[in-house]
């Protein structure tokens, strides 16, 4: 998912605006197929599905829900393999904005790259509100008579906590992130076995009436599938760490498509067993659902073990995230290609207190929207750049730069590119309208943005426009071939 823990880790060993491979240190290449499959499902599977189930339940119709997940997962694999091509032949630490950069720099200079940490600034801390959100939610658990006023007041005082946590220097999260995951993966682990141990099928497929419906069915579809990319979100995360991986032309493309076919069935196990345990009904008004089918099946005390567990992931994922993300505009910043204030760190601890206050103040925000509201606002702002961007990077590479060693290229191009695109446009179609407004509005303001400071650093359009294709000259230099 585009969740809390896949910012965490992908920006920290990202940086988006990291400077270019042969001016930055290597990393020793030491990630093999097994643990780059683990790294992209730790950031899939985060706080995500714990809250999110009720949702897609919801939205699209109870039992169909399961129609969401795997078309999600389709969606996800087509466009995964965008991801695989441009990362594979740009293995470096950066993902997307490696891809812009490189794809884009012949008419439109550094537009594209600043426009990607722009919409990073609100993607990157509203998936951090969404596990501030996520914490409250289960809170009920503990205290079901909770108000919203009181949701809200609880979800600040936790962001305060997390910013005053941050508010130093940090090494490093790997030792948190791998925590984190076996908190995780216990939580799952144990809210699919407690539902599976009282499993009724009539439940698992009483489909309501009239839900197959062209009209009513569609509707549904593209509301859970907001829901299922944002839980499916972090397959590309080794696509930020190229640096670390062994043979990256293979290992990446493989860690990306395992990746995304064995969420799709722990997604799926868990889905299912949950609305075969408990009607979807009750499941879709659920504020803490593994809480309610745990407690149901396996008693109170097992529910609150778990729900505690949960609590605990939720807010170890914000911080982990928020920590990590922070760091995306400050190396963007360095590189000389966003905001120069955000390149500047704290004085006595030495850490980018700009990026992370500024963040933490989009995170605070978010918090007072609900979970459905703050999905569709970041799922629709990183499809209309992001996602629909690296489809068009990928086509705009294959041209311009042809002789670039492509030691994976994409099966069946450009079909998955269509896919992906259609998909992408669906997605977006499908999202609430204020949703469509607030991120078209963002990306215009990142524009005004980007003029201002294209001004003031005299770069493309006020200025020449500068052409340098890293990876091309760097194939020549070591003599790979094409």
């Amino acid at each position: 998912m585009t969740n809390t823990t896949s910012a965490g880790l992908a920006s920290s060993e990202a940086g988006a605006g990291s400077p270019p491979p042969e001016a930055k240190p290597h990393f020793h290449r030491s990630i093999g197929l097994f643990p780059a499959v683990a790294i992209n499902m730790i950031q899939m599977c985060g706080i995500g599905p714990f809250i999110t189930i009720p949702t897609i339940v919801a939205v699209a119709n109870g039992p169909l829900a399961v129609v969401g997940w795997i078309v999600g997962a389709l969606l996800s694999m087509a466009d995964g393999l965008v991801w695989a091509e441009l990362g594979a032949a740009m293995p470096g630490a950066g993902g997307t904005y490696l891809y812009f950069r490189e794809a884009f720099q012949y008419r439109t200079g550094r537009l594209m790259p600043f426009l990607f940490v722009w919409t990073a600034m609100l993607t990157i801390p509203l998936t951090m509100s969404t596990g501030i959100i996520g914490f409250v939610q289960y809170l009920n658990f503990f205290w079901p008579n909770l108000t919203p006023t009181q949701g809200h007041l609880i979800g600040l005082v936790l962001t305060g906590i997390v910013l005053l946590a941050l508010y130093r220097r940090i090494e490093s999260i790997r030792t948190l992130s791998t925590a984190m995951w076996v908190i995780l993966i216990l939580a799952l682990g144990l809210t699919t076995a407690a539902a599976y141990s009282d499993f009724h099928l009539s439940l698992a497929t009483a489909i309501p009436p009239g839900a197959t419906q062209a009209s009513k069915f569609f509707t549904g579809l593209g509301a859970g599938l907001i829901i299922a990319i944002y839980d499916y979100a972090g397959y590309n995360t080794t696509a930020y760490m190229g640096d670390e991986l062994k043979n990256p032309g293979r290992v990446m493309p493989r860690s990306i498509i395992i990746s995304i076919i064995a969420v799709m069935c722990f997604y799926l196990a868990m889905n299912i067993g949950v609305i075969g345990t408990v009607p979807w009904q009750t499941v879709a008004k659920s504020q803490s659902v593994a809480s309610l089918v745990i407690e149901q099946n396996w008693g109170h005390t097992a529910a609150a073990i778990i729900t505690i567990l949960i609590l605990v992931a939720a807010f170890a994922s914000v911080f982990a995230g928020l920590l990590g993300g922070s760091r995306v505009p400050f190396y963007a910043a360095r590189d000389g290609v966003f905001l120069s204030a955000f390149g500047k760190l704290h004085p006595k601890h030495a850490f980018p207190h700009i990026a992370l206050l500024a963040m933490t103040a989009v995170m605070a925000v978010g918090t007072f929207f609900d979970l459905s509201t703050v999905i569709n606002m970041l799922v629709a702002v990183t499809v209309i750049l992001q996602s629909i961007g690296q489809v068009f990077a990928l086509v705009v590479l294959r041209r311009r730069q042809p002789q670039l060693h492509r030691p994976y290229k994409q099966w069946l191009y450009p079909i998955p590119c269509l896919v992906a695109l259609l998909g992408w446009v669906f997605v977006f179609y499908m999202a609430d309208t204020e949703s469509q407004a607030l991120s078209a509005a963002w990306i215009g303001l990142g524009l005004i943005a980007f003029l201002l400071w294209a001004r003031a650093t005299r770069s493309w359009p006020f200025g020449p426009r500068t052409v340098d294709e890293v990876y091309l000259e760097r194939q020549r230099q070591e003599g790979t071939p094409s």
